[in-house]
């Protein structure tokens, strides 16, 4: 059997003698890592790299998290961190993970585990020292892989890297039970499939829109984490589009129909085109109709500032300057309008903010006071008025607005008001 390296995202393989090997990565150099894989007997088989960095090393693409899979209780992992000097916090004792706080970062450590019982949300869980037990209970293929952390062999129980070699994102035994212990992995099928997919397994779609009302279930905060992530992944546009035609949506985003994924799909090329990146609160504008964006902000219980954010973006003001609008409500908010906008040029005028650097205007209320122009509530209103100017001529430079006369400014201020 050959190993993998990895090459444009996709795997290929290598000569190897000893089976598949962890490719190398920059994630393999961090310090402390070697001091941790020592005092967890990580030379001897006892821990190994396991789910998302093992996949994403294998693909090529960076890993975010690290995690650690061992056969040693926590009460023995913390023992030997403690040894080793390595800070250690319990961060969930009772499911058995246990953060090692490295120099260079936080790596989670997780005893191995076997599913007692499951409602649906959670799990109580029973430790184990049986490295295919562990592996049975993940969601999907692709997430079970352990790599030794020292040689860098990697044990695939499921047929993991075949799947991740096909594109294809595969539960681990019976969908249906899957979807049963933790409702949750319906969306966590559709976000790795739009993330690594190519094709959707189906006997694991079947079982997703058989289940698809048990997301009804699931607090609101997981269902907004998990659509957030989808909406930025590679394939984001086709998988919604899917599971809008297959009625995933239904149970608990009603609102999204065709004309949503329509409008997705729009914004989407936009921003390829304007060379702006992916970003899922400008995409959930698209999907959602403009008169149902702050009840579903609400239902999703997105930040305040999240919410702000939808409104703007989806605000029917307007366009008249580009850095006008990103002057007055910042430059996110005005690329947003811009590429949400009907108006095919107004989404053009992206480019014109991308570098833009958002001048301060240079009059205060008490220079006006002290050229003798107005008091009180009049300074505001004045100064209001040759703001206003100010933006419509382009914003002039400082050195020009400060060397106005008095007179020039009671002209500003009669032109404003004319």
């Amino acid at each position: 059997m050959g190993c993998y390296g990895s090459d444009a995202g996709e795997l290929v393989a290598e000569a190897c003698v000893d089976g598949l090997t962890l490719p190398a990565a920059d994630w393999q150099n961090r310090p402390g890592l070697t001091a941790l894989a020592e005092a967890l007997g990580g030379d001897r088989g006892e821990a190994r790299f396991v789910g998302g960095a093992v996949r994403d090393t294998l693909l090529g693409i960076a890993a975010a998290d690290l995690d650690v899979a061992t056969a040693h209780d926590p009460q023995t992992v913390l023992a030997r961190l403690k040894a080793a000097g390595i800070r250690a916090v319990p961060t969930g004792l009772q499911h058995g993970t246990i953060t090692a706080v490295l120099e260079s970062g936080p790596v989670e450590v997780t005893t191995l585990r076997r599913d007692v019982a499951t409602d649906g949300r959670h799990a109580t869980v029973a430790f184990t020292d049986n490295w295919r037990e562990d592996a049975a209970r993940r969601d999907f293929t692709m997430n079970a892989l352990y790599a030794d952390m020292v040689a860098g062999r990697i044990t695939d129980y499921f047929d993991g890297v075949a799947d991740l070699r096909a594109g294809r994102v595969r539960f681990i035994g019976d969908p249906l039970r899957r979807i049963a212990e933790d409702h949750l992995r319906i969306l966590r099928f559709f976000r790795f499939l739009a993330r690594f997919g190519d094709t959707p397994d189906p006997e694991g779609l079947a079982a997703c829109v058989a289940r698809a009302n048990d997301l009804m279930a699931l607090s609101r905060e997981r269902v907004a984490d998990e659509l957030l992530k989808l909406l930025v992944a590679r394939s984001a546009v086709e998988v919604v589009g899917l599971m809008q035609a297959e009625g995933i949506f239904v149970p608990v985003l009603p609102e999204i129909d065709s004309g949503g994924v329509a409008r997705l799909a729009r914004l989407a090329g936009r921003e390829q085109a304007c060379g702006v990146g992916p970003d899922a609160i400008r995409r959930l504008v698209a999907l959602i109709p403009a008169e149902a964006l702050d009840s579903v902000g609400a239902r999703l219980k997105l930040s305040n500032a999240q919410r702000k954010r939808l409104a703007l973006a989806a605000s029917a003001e307007g366009i008249s300057s580009p850095r006008a609008l990103a002057y007055r409500i910042g430059t996110e908010g005005a690329v947003d309008r811009l590429l949400l906008s009907d108006d095919a040029e107004a989404a053009g005028a992206v480019a014109d903010l991308l570098d833009w650097v958002r001048p301060t205007f240079p009059l205060t209320g008490g220079a006006l006071v002290a050229r003798g122009i107005g008091k009180g509530p009049d300074v505001a209103r004045a100064l209001r008025r040759i703001e206003d100017q100010w933006i419509a001529e382009g914003f002039p430079d400082a050195a020009r607005v400060e060397a106005l006369t008095v007179a020039e400014l009671a002209q500003r201020l009669r032109s404003s008001s004319s």
